[in-house]
């Protein structure tokens, strides 16, 4: 057998085990040493092939796919530092429990440590971000080898999506010549399947969650971003049963068609009223119990952690479970499933003035936060007009920083089917417009952007993906001219050096941006002019809108908002 032929083979047989496995999607970015593997993806009619010439935002893209499909998405690059341009979404894709298979192409292993172009120390590249790596073999041809990528890629995929989902690495080490011969067909794999188990409590640890929750008087449900693929109706079903009063995150994606008989548990304002000491005293917790991530609001989890209630059960896919506030007394390791709903927790002992408490502060809340975006003129109020205006089954991906913040704050109860999504496993603003164009890849609605002016420029040519394939998205910068989130840290308090150092102004504008990649544009100066000019915009497959707003103003409006309602409250 000649070397092409063992060549041709051996990718062959990669790209048809992770056709096994369930891949359906490749991310890959053009170099030399990834050839054999690329001509593969390319050629194979069962898979879907991205292409986007930044590994950094490439990876962000595959990130996006994945999110929005809850599957594994094949990453593909060259030797060098194209690998190490993957780390940052890596990273994001470790926290985020985001499935990724990240193939990296690497030289032969008499080229490594000894000089050779492009060559630098790829495997366990990327150390404890990832759940698995493994070095691959060279295609030698010998008779151990194609059972072993089979079976390797099997494990890389069954570890991805095994909880809590995450990335993998796979290196796979080519000699030259790097030509192969093409093929119709992809070679019969011996390895047929693995099959995932759900994780579910002992007998035990349900009988306990259930006492908890039966004898508290006075206790609340938190959640969090969930894992990707999690059943809503298995938690609204919960929730109904449970009649607590339930803090959703805007990350839940339970804030939008929300069953009715659900709508009086939940909470959407508990930022703004964690805000008022007053009402946290009226709500001291005996129990608190939190699915899902631990959420956006810093407020809440203060609260808790000041709290040090009787019993904080955390319900957490990860042995490695999340407690920023130290105070957890409980943990259970199980997915979201059907036993949360089977529990007994028929007779709940909790008190009825204390649900009414919270009802009434949210509903308190709600109305002030309402009035603010009718008449107020800050980046608070133009995100309440444009979840107005963006329409019933879109999902819309939300910078870090301030957008993320203010989508939790002025995202009500709605009827509308809406989902939002984030980057907050490291909460960066690096690679957000790879991602949203990844997610409105495989989510196939619409998608809406809100992203601020630095988040934009961090990630601009992220919109190169749209070169490549067609792309349909629209970005909504919010321009501040600098970094907005820090004009409510303690830094704002000292003058000296702040805007150097933290404003960091570029005093840029994005109209040039959108005429180079072909994008509708619209210019928003005043919160007045929004209504008309979202309406007035055409259906390129990329659009930008780029409202002009002030930082200063921001600040003054938002705690002003904050203040109403903890005066409210007080009252």
């Amino acid at each position: 057998m000649n070397e092409r032929k063992i060549l041709s083979d051996y990718v062959y047989t990669m790209v048809a085990s992770l056709v096994q496995a369930g891949i359906k999607n490749v991310v890959i970015s053009p170099g030399s040493r990834s050839t054999p593997l690329a001509y593969a993806f390319a050629s194979t009619k069962q898979l879907t092939m991205y292409r986007q010439v930044d590994e950094r935002s490439a990876a962000f893209f595959a990130l996006g796919l994945a999110k929005a499909t809850a599957k594994p998405v094949v990453l593909l690059c060259t030797s060098g530092t194209a690998a190490a341009n993957y780390f940052p979404a890596i990273v994001e894709a470790s926290y985020a429990r985001v499935p990724l298979i990240i193939v990296t192409a690497d030289r032969p292993h008499e080229l490594r440590e000894v000089g050779a172009p492009q060559a630098i120390n790829q495997p366990n590249l990327y150390g404890a971000h990832v759940k698995w790596s493994v070095d691959f073999p060279l295609a030698d041809g010998a008779a151990p080898t194609l059972p072993f990528i089979e079976r390797h890629l099997a494990r890389a995929v069954a570890i991805a999506t095994s909880a809590p989902f995450g990335p993998v690495h796979v290196n796979v080490p080519f000699r030259e010549p790097l030509l192969i011969d093409f093929s119709n067909e992809l070679p019969t794999t011996t390895f047929k399947h693995s099959d995932m188990g759900q994780l579910i409590p002992t007998d035990d640890a349900q009988q306990e969650l259930s006492a908890i929750l039966q004898a508290t008087k006075k206790g609340f449900i938190v959640i969090g971003e969930l894992a990707l693929g999690t059943d809503l109706a298995v938690v609204w079903e919960f929730v109904r049963q449970l009649k607590w009063p339930t803090i959703v995150e805007s990350l839940s994606n339970m804030r939008a068609s929300i069953p009715e008989d659900c709508l009086p548990y939940i909470i959407t304002t508990y930022d703004a009223i964690m805000k008022s000491e007053d009402f946290k005293t009226l709500v001291q917790p005996e129990t608190v119990l939190r699915l899902g991530a631990q959420p956006i609001s810093k407020f809440i989890m203060q609260f808790i952690s000041k709290s040090q209630p009787n019993a904080y059960i955390i319900i957490d896919e990860d042995a490695m479970f999340r407690d920023a506030t130290g105070v957890s007394t409980h943990f259970i390791h199980a997915n979201i499933g059907q036993w949360l709903t089977q529990l007994e927790i028929t007779n709940v002992a909790l008190e009825k003035t204390y649900l009414a408490e919270w009802q009434k502060a949210n509903e308190l809340a709600a109305m002030h936060i309402e009035q603010h975006a009718e008449v107020a003129k800050d980046e608070g109020a133009i995100v309440s007009r444009l979840l107005k205006l963006i329409p019933n089954g879109s999902d819309i991906f939300v910078s870090s920083s301030m957008p993320v913040r203010d989508i939790d704050t002025f995202l009500l109860a709605t009827p509308k089917d809406l989902r939002v999504f984030a980057n907050r496993g490291a909460n960066g603003i690096d690679g957000v417009v790879s991602t949203a164009l990844g997610l409105s890849q495989g989510n196939q609605r619409e998608t809406y952007l809100l992203i601020g002016d630095l988040a934009f420029l961090h990630d601009v040519n992220g919109l190169i993906a749209s070169r490549y394939q067609q792309c349909n998205l629209t970005i909504i910068v919010l321009n501040n001219d600098g970094g907005g989130i820090f004009s409510y840290l303690p830094q704002s308090t000292v003058e000296a050096h702040y805007e150097d150092l933290f404003g960091t102004p570029t005093a840029l504008t994005f109209q040039d941006v959108a005429k180079m990649y072909d994008m509708d544009y619209i210019r928003v100066d005043t919160i007045d002019e929004l209504s008309e000019k979202f309406a007035t915009m055409k259906k390129q497959p990329l659009r930008l809108i780029e409202i002009f707003t002030d930082r200063a103003e921001n600040v003054k409006a938002h705690r002003k908002l904050w203040q109403r309602i903890s005066t409210e409250l007080k009252a």
